[in-house]
């Protein structure tokens, strides 16, 4: 042996086990970003947006609508409440809201990443604890991806699915190398993978519905279970991060509880009455008319807006493709001719609400008002034949009607276009001129107030003889049809980011619109939209991201797949005085985790 060959392997020998493959993964680094550096530098104290110093104590009491099953959020079967991913479980990483995309350590106190972004390696802290105290070990982290990759929501058996190899190098290190070579989100898609328990967390267990508290790594246990009416997080005194940067001033109530209602009238009779201490306010009625009792007059309620600078996202009426009577585009644009959103905001939401015209709205990502640049020209040249010229141009609207009610030139165009789909009026209906069959469809309500606005609507497409019935359920049975696409309307939001990602490809790739239990609810299956995606996948810096998203917004606005509804320009929150929220709103909006309670103790 040579010398130089004895030499290294001595070095070998005196490295720590990971620290020889690791070398080759890329700088240790406290944090990553999906374009660009994180904004915070390593030794930073607390997150820009959160008081280090909020006392501790208190209780916080939300309400939600609807009811619940389980306390398994990790997989399809049952209905699970709100919060059990985010207070009992942890992640690898922890995101910023102060940042388009960036995650700084958790359990993992730092990473190597190469350039490439071929694979990532977590060194895990060693004095990470799950809640019965056991130490979180590389083998849990391997276990949790199998678990998710093999039985999890589809959105996670695709993106876990892109891990070619998974391995501990050592014994506080696990490293994920990829199958494909320019994904440059899967990164951080697995620094925010849960880390489940492999000592408590079968793989039968997982796969069952169970009203029994998990263990968890995260800031809150689950206390108390009521089937179906409330559950209980309770602050665990001993959390091993506690005191870690990227946690510090949050989580600072001592317990939360969350009341589930069957309607929205009597979560909020319960709020008006102090049983419910927050509430985040999405009916522009009921915020323009309906704080006037005297808990707001003299102070004890307060109403709040909060700016946000994340994208207004999508909400709209979902057409589903995979229904015959909206197979064809021009009924579906015709369809979209007829909703007077004028006459709706004005006369259901006063006039308070913004009409939603892109799916990136509110943001730089919206591509309207924008002509198509070289760049996005460039991605959609395969596709060009297959957009609506005024949306490539920029200069495309939607429909604006007088308010009337009565948009004669909008139901003259969607005449026009249901004549040419084959339609014709038959007395007072519309019916199919070969078939004879009629257009009519079905909407599936969750809430009242779904139901108002489609009376509304269906009054407006009665004109032309198009028929609507509306079918309102409960909760159960709404999110068991909507797994399995069982129904041809239905309203939805699908909120965005800064940084839109893989997230992208369990909404509207077209092996998504085959997979129950996706959010493909409209049922696309478009080449356009897939290519757009994996451009977006694959962008280095924020204005080739800005382009790629711009471009799939272009093509998701062309297929005519929903019927955009309306956003609102900030955030409503109604809240009882002895809350305290922060003094500025992160970037992305508020988050009760960062509030506290006036008076309580440290």
């Amino acid at each position: 042996m040579t010398l130089l060959a004895v030499l290294a392997s001595l070095l070998a020998a005196l490295l720590p086990a990971d620290a020889g493959a690791a070398g080759q993964q890329g700088i240790a680094r406290h944090g990553i970003a999906m374009h660009g550096e994180p904004a915070l530098p390593p030794g930073f104290t607390h997150l820009p947006y959160v008081n280090p110093d909020a006392p501790k104590g208190g209780r916080l009491r939300l309400g939600a609508l609807g009811t619940f099953d389980s306390v398994n959020p990790f997989i399809i079967k049952g209905v699970t409440p709100s919060g059990v991913r985010e207070y009992v479980y942890e992640s690898l990483m922890a995101r910023s809201q102060d940042e388009p995309f960036t995650l700084y350590g958790l359990i993992a106190g730092r990473v190597e990443l190469p350039e490439d972004r071929s694979s990532i390696t977590f060194h895990l802290r060693p004095e990470a604890r799950f809640s019965d105290g056991h130490p979180i070990t590389p083998a849990d982290v391997l276990h949790s991806h199998a678990l998710l990759k093999e039985k999890g929501w589809p959105y996670h058996r695709s993106y876990y699915s892109k891990v070619a190899h998974a391995e501990a190098v050592g014994p506080h290190a696990v490293r994920f190398t990829f199958k494909e070579v320019g994904d440059r989100e899967i990164p951080l898609i697995l620094g925010l993978m849960p880390i489940l328990p492999a000592h408590r967390m079968t793989p039968e267990q997982f796969e069952r519905t169970s009203l029994d508290p998990p263990v968890g790594s995260g800031p809150y246990v689950i206390a108390h279970v009521e089937p179906g009416r409330a559950v209980v997080f309770r602050r665990n005194p001993d959390h091993w991060a506690k005191d870690l940067p990227i946690t510090r001033g949050r989580y600072n109530f001592d317990e939360i509880r969350l009341d589930f209602y069957r309607d929205s009238a009597s979560l909020f009779e319960a709020f008006k009455a102090g049983q419910i201490d927050a509430r985040v306010e999405d009916d522009p009625g009921r915020w323009a008319e309906g704080y006037g009792f005297q808990a707001v007059a003299d102070g004890r309620v307060v109403k709040g807006e909060f700016k946000t600078g994340l994208p207004a996202g999508m909400t709209g009426l979902v057409f589903n493709t995979r229904r015959p009577v909206f197979a064809d585009q021009r009924v579906r644009r015709a369809l979209t001719l007829m909703f007077d959103a004028e006459w709706i905001n004005r006369n259901l939401f006063h006039g308070l609400y913004v009409r939603t015209d892109s799916f990136f709205d509110r943001s730089e990502l919206a591509s309207t008002g924008h002509p198509a640049s070289a760049l996005e020209r460039n991605l959609l040249a395969p596709f060009e034949g297959k957009l609506h010229p005024a949306v490539l141009e920029g200069r495309a609207r939607l429909p604006v009607g007088d308010g009337s009610g009565n948009n004669r030139a909008a139901l003259r165009e969607a005449y026009d276009l249901l004549s040419a789909a084959g339609y014709e009026l038959e007395g007072t209906r519309l019916v199919h001129a070969v078939t004879g069959a009629p257009l009519a469809f079905e909407f599936l309500a969750s809430t009242r107030a779904q139901e108002r606005l489609m009376l509304s609507y269906a009054g407006m497409l009665e004109r032309l003889g198009i028929a609507v019935s509306i079918r309102q359920v409960d909760s159960a049975q709404y999110w068991a049809r909507l797994k399995s696409f069982d129904f041809d309307m239905i309203q939805w939001t699908w909120g965005s980011s800064l940084s839109p990602g893989n997230e992208q490809i369990n909404r509207w790739s077209s092996r998504a619109a085959d997979t129950e239990g996706s959010l493909n609810y409209a049922g696309v299956k478009s080449p356009a939209a897939d290519a757009m995606i994996g451009t977006l996948l694959t962008a280095r810096t924020y204005e080739e991201l800005t382009a790629a998203v711009r471009a799939f917004d272009r093509v998701l606005l062309s297929g005519d797949y929903v019927i955009p509804l309306f956003h609102i320009p900030k955030q409503w929150i109604a809240h009882w005085s002895h809350l305290q929220p922060p003094e500025r709103p992160a970037l992305l909006g508020t988050d009760f985790d960062t509030w506290w309670q006036s008076g309580a103790a440290q």
